[in-house]
């Protein structure tokens, strides 16, 4: 889990409900700076046991660079409904599907980026149907499974859950981690308040954790279909990575003929370790995308 540094939305920020066809989903919106030129739009989807407060660090920059950026939870992710135990309402196409959505409802063309798991399911979208978009970053977020230890960290937690509920698995991973870690039950770096931890924790749909999970550690190499996509793409990470190895990152922006940007002083999760660092990253790589586009 991802961890903001704050829960609330920055100035200028407005968290709502926003209404798609699938049905109702929780962003945090933020426009454009007063009296910037606006260059565009982007959404934003977050990772494994993260949320649309992840990049709200990425707002106000971003908004001084010409770009409107809304972060989204998607289906069953914080604030964002969704079945307590289907698992089959989050297999990838139905949540590619919601991302193709939202950005019809946002009124796209839009900038499409993916943190970690949220990479897997922005590629799915593009792959269902690019026409909605104007690039694609893939935020620490690999070509196909995540690292083993990392899915043995993801067995953990399905065993967990299948015999445990959320606030006791909340408790038994406290438990567990060392003192300095034990703000949250994070697969992810970063800093915040326990108690929002713990909400989102408790909001979040545990059959979302099991789908989303299983697909983090089945997840096939598709990244030659990608390739034949006619997009910008963006493969962006810090300079440490447990989740995929940064050699697989580099290689696969090789397959992509992708821009690559690593974040030095960032692990997991650029977006909250060096979000200055990110944000401009990310706004760079919009201008020059905007041009081929």
């Amino acid at each position: 889990m991802s961890r903001p540094a704050s829960f609330v939305p920055p100035p200028g920020a407005r968290a709502y409900p926003l209404r798609t066809a699938r049905g109702e989903f929780a962003v945090v919106d933020a426009p454009v700076a007063a009296g910037v030129e606006v260059k565009g739009v982007a959404l934003l989807l977050p990772g494994f046991t993260g949320s649309k407060e992840d990049f709200n660090s990425l707002h106000v920059p971003l908004a001084e660079r010409g770009y409107r950026t809304v972060a989204v939870d998607g289906r069953g992710q914080f604030e964002s409904d969704g079945p307590v135990t289907d698992v089959s309402a989050y297999a990838q196409e139905e949540l590619a599907r919601d991302v193709l959505a939202q950005t019809e409802a946002i009124g796209g063309p839009v900038h499409l980026l993916g943190h970690s798991l949220g990479g897997q399911i922005t590629r799915a979208a593009v792959l269902l149907d690019h026409s909605s978009f104007r690039s694609l970053t893939l935020m620490s977020s690999g070509p196909a499974q995540i690292s083993t230890p990392q899915q043995e960290r993801v067995k953990l937690l399905r065993d967990a859950l299948s015999v445990l509920d959320m606030a006791e698995v909340w408790e038994a991973i406290q438990a567990m981690e060392p003192p300095e870690e034990t703000d949250t039950p994070s697969l992810d770096g970063g800093l915040d308040d326990r108690d929002d931890l713990r909400r989102r924790w408790l909001c979040t749909k545990p059959a979302q954790l099991l789908a989303t999970g299983r697909q983090l550690c089945t997840e096939p190499d598709r990244v030659a279909e990608l390739a034949a996509v006619p997009l910008p793409f963006h493969v962006l990470s810090g300079a440490q990575d447990d989740t995929w190895p940064l050699s697989l990152l580099d290689e696969m922006a090789v397959r992509l003929k992708a821009r690559r940007t690593v974040v030095e002083g960032a692990e997991h999760s650029p977006n909250t370790d060096r979000p200055l660092e990110t944000a401009r990253a990310l706004a760079d790589f919009w201008d020059t995308a905007a041009t081929v586009s």
